[in-house]
Formats: C-alpha cells, structure tokens, sequence
C-alpha cells in the first residue's frame, strides 16, 4: 500500500493541481447565486453541497488509488488473480462465449479507468474521434506514424508493429520482421515463457535441511530471486523468518550449535552474465537476499555483493543467532536425499514476480526466471539453458520466431534479437482469453505518468493510457507496450531503434510515437 501510494503521489497532487481551479470556479459560483445580504438555509446549503463535492471527488481518487492496480481494460490486478484461480476466461467480456449450457459467463469489462490527465477518455468523444480511418476522411494510421518514427533521434535503424488486439490485425508495420537489439523488452519474452512453463501460481522456496548423521544444517536455495533480509519482508519470502522456524525446529531437538552450509547447486553454469560486473545485475545464484545490494534499494542499479549466496548465508547464521542457535561460518555444500526439511518459505505467486519484473525492470528476477524456466523444460539452469527453453516455449505458443535469438532473460545481452512481430504477437498472446495465466504479462507493464519506468515519463500526454516496457542500452531505445487509442481499441505496439546517440531524444522520441497511436482514431 506504501508502495502504491508513493508511485501514485505525484501523479494525484498534478490531477488536483489541474481539477483546483474547476473547484475554484464552482465555490464563485456557488458565492455568486447566494444572496449577500442573508446567510439563508438555502445559501448555506449550496455551500456545504460545494464543498461535499469537493470532498467527495478527493475521496473517489483516493479509492480508486486504492483499489488498484488496474489493467488495460479496467480490470483489477485482484479480479484477474480471482479468475485465474477460478480457472475462467478472466473478468473481460470477449464474446462468442457460448454459457447456454450452464457455465459460467464473464464479466463485461469496463472502460479504462486511467485517462490522459487533462485530456478525455478514451472513447468518450460523442461519437467523434481526432483522427478516422480513410474511408471515413481521417489519416491512414501510417500518415501518423511515420514522420513520428523518421525523427533523426530513432536513425535509420528502426522497426515499428501496431496490431489491434481484438482482432490480431496488424494496422501498421515497418521492417516489423526484422530483428533488431531489444534491450529489456526481452523480458516481455522472458514473462510469457516463465508463466507457460512454471503456470502463474508457481511459488519459489528456499529451506533449511538437517542431515541425520552429521547435523549439518543446510541452506538450500530455491532461486528464489525476491528472497528478502529486510526487518519488513511485505509479501515477499523472509530470511529472517525461516532462521526463526528453523531454531525452533532445532530446538525441539535439542540442539543449539549447528555446522552450517548453503546449498546453490539449482543453477548451473557462469553465475557473471557475460557483461561482467554491473549495478544492474548480482551474480546470477539460487540463493540471494534483496539481490545482493549494498543500499537498502529495491530496485533500479545498486553496487552488489560479490557472493550473493555467501552473504546471504552469513546473514542466515546471524538471524540464527538471534534466535539462540550458534552456527559455525557458512561454507558451501550440497543437501543429501537424506536431510531432512526443517522449515521453508515461499515466494508470492510467479503472476507477481512477473508483474515486478516488467514495472521495475528488474533484471535479476528476469535471470532468475529464465532459469527456472530452463529447469522446468529440462534443461541446466544456467544462462544457455534459460535462453534455450525461452525460444522453445515460445516456438511451442505458435509465436513468430524468424530472426529471433536469446541470449538471457534480461536482455543486457547486445547479442539478443527480437522483431517487432514478435513483440506485438507476445503481448497478444498474453492477451488470449483462451491464456489467463499469461495476463500478468499485460498487468505488469508499467503504467505512463504512474507506475514502474514510466512513472516520470507520459506526464504531459497519454498518461494511464499506456502501458509498455521500456528497453534501454548504449545505442538502443526500445518501447512495446499497450495503448487505448481515442475509439476506445486495445492496440499492442513495438517500437525499436539501433545505433541511437542520444537517448534522451530518443526516448522521447518514442514516448511521442506512442502518445500520438493513443490519440489517433485512424484505420
């Protein structure tokens, strides 16, 4: 709730700051129909109805703050995870559902709850929309786009898809099959492999093991990448409380001095990704605590630790300590077939790993999640395993493959390929009513003007009507997403750009192109 609270902030004081002079406007008004000379029941009344009004508007602000998140079409985070527990098509009507023979129906969705802030809408135009196809005397949607997408700050080396989700039509490309550098788009890749592999309510644990003969205690990794030492764990899987568990555990049985070790044999391979030490990836492990950071951060680049797994084990033997074990230095090890499970913990949900990883771009989780993609479908958990079982899962959904190449599942590898055939197909599949466990792909994009990477970007246009993943690297600029354009249509967007020298420019280059597909009514 913090959380939210915080992302929606500055979003709600600009939402006020433009709604005060309407408030304005309405007291005057009120001042002005009231006589002057005698405070009448009547006048007194108009007053407290304007300021009711006024109370009443902040308050349904604030719960709609609160009731969030909302995705795309209106639907709540908390519906959408109710439906998929129940196994339905999910809380949107998408017709041609037959529930004559007693099943049960979906619910109509409602329209987008987040507009552009002083703006309309989306499909509230009376009937009339900016811009109409064609036949209608409107600009072809390629009339709009393309001098959008031509800006010298994109270069030469750009690819573009808008596809209407309803329908899978694809209403724009250029060089759409071609394969360029994704960046971090490769995630939305990553999140529709991990949740058709592992299924949305997959949980990650970390536990703790007691081998019989030795009373070797063992901390074994899980990959649990949202695993958290902090004093305040929220929703996320506790290091403290599984030290708690185990000490009581151990004291049942009389024991409290232990030989401790961590176990982290899950992944396989190089745990460094092939860019070697960066602030925007730890060491690749099946055993980490907040990622290895050193700041008390949660997201975004922060210097790591350079053993993960170590540190977090340290920390582990600390926490025992606290609890009235004393454990000896952790060293690394194995648990036996033996051991026996003393306590465990577990992550939330894979629907929100997926959800934090897209809004934060969290390229540690991504990583995490391509790898227990790859053990899931049979292979090492290592980083050629998780980009094998990538493009498999996804050449299993029927996605459009040509030119496409992993190499991670962060895509902090310069050696990644995608298309904007690809990335638009992905979205939509996420978008199949027929795959209700793909739709935490859509709920996690982040949210312009509010949420995750573009809570500072889309503030001044299309805020809370796109919802995309951003992509950036040293000459390379991505966005693909998901926007409510001004007739009210769900279209799915890629946009990629190479060999880019300014990335601000070019960053807003593409927030433009994006901003104006949402205010476009074009065919």
């Amino acid at each position: 709730m913090a959380r939210l609270a915080n992302t929606l902030r500055a979003p709600l004081a600009r939402a006020t700051a433009a709604a005060g002079p309407r408030f304005a406007r309405l007291t005057d008004a009120v001042r002005t129909a009231a006589p002057r000379t005698a405070r009448t029941p009547h006048a007194r009344t108009l007053r407290y109805t304007a300021g009711a009004a006024t109370a009443g508007l902040a308050l349904a602000a604030g719960a709609v703050a609160l009731a969030g998140p909302w995705d795309a079409t209106g639907q709540r985070t908390a519906e959408r995870d109710r439906a998929v527990a129940l196994e339905l098509p999910g809380g949107a009507d998408h017709g041609g559902r037959d529930v004559s023979a007693g099943g049960a129906g979906v619910a109509p969705s409602a329209p987008p709850v987040l507009t552009a802030l002083g703006g309309v809408a989306a499909g509230a135009h009376n009937g009339k929309s900016p811009e109409k196809d064609p036949a209608k005397g409107g600009k072809p949607l390629a009339e709009v786009l393309e001098p959008l997408l031509d800006a010298p700050a994109l270069s030469a080396g750009h690819a573009a898809a808008v596809v209407d989700m309803s329908t899978g039509k694809r209403l724009y490309g250029a060089d759409s099959g071609k394969a360029l550098t994704p960046a971090s788009t490769t995630k939305i890749a990553t999140a529709v492999a991990a949740l058709s592999a592992l299924g949305p309510d997959h949980r990650l644990t970390t536990r703790t093991a007691l081998e019989p003969d030795t009373r070797e205690l063992v901390l074994v990794g899980g990959g649990d990448p949202t695993l958290t030492a902090h004093k305040s764990p929220g929703e996320w899987a506790s290091l403290r409380t599984l030290a708690r568990d185990t000490a009581v555990a151990l004291e049942k049985r009389g024991i409290r001095k232990i030989t401790l070790s961590y176990d982290t044999t899950l992944f396989s391979g190089p745990s460094l990704h092939p860019i070697g030490v960066n602030d925007n990836l730890a060491p690749v492990t099946a055993l980490t605590a907040d990622e290895g950071r050193t700041d008390g951060s949660d997201h975004g680049p922060a210097t790591r630790v350079a053993d993960p797994a170590a540190e977090a084990a340290r920390a582990f033997a600390g926490f025992l300590k606290d609890a009235g074990v004393t454990a000896t230095p952790p060293g690394p090890s194995k648990a036996t077939g033996r051991a026996q499970t003393l306590a465990s913990v577990s992550s939330p949900p894979l629907s929100d790993l997926v959800e934090r990883m897209l809004s934060n771009s969290d390229n540690d989780i991504a990583e995490a999640l391509a790898r227990q993609t790859a053990l899931a479908s049979g292979r090492p958990g290592s980083f050629a395993g998780g980009a094998q079982a990538i493009a498999a899962r996804l050449t299993k959904l029927g996605l459009p493959m040509k030119g496409a190449a992993f190499h991670d599942g962060s895509g902090l590898n310069r050696d990644d390929r995608l298309t904007a055939d690809l990335l638009t197909s992905l979205l939509a599949k996420a978008a199949d009513p027929t795959r209700p466990g793909l739709r935490p792909v859509l709920t996690g994009l982040p949210v312009g003007g509010f949420t995750g990477t573009l809570a500072e970007r889309y503030t001044d246009g299309a805020a809370g009507v796109v919802r995309a993943k951003t992509g950036t690297l040293t000459g390379v600029n991505t966005l693909a997403g998901t926007v409510v354009d001004a007739d009210g249509r769900l279209l799915s967007f890629a946009f990629l750009a190479s060999d880019t020298t300014d990335p601000e420019a070019a960053q807003s280059a593409l927030d433009h192109t994006a901003s104006a597909l949402s205010a476009c009514g074009c065919g």
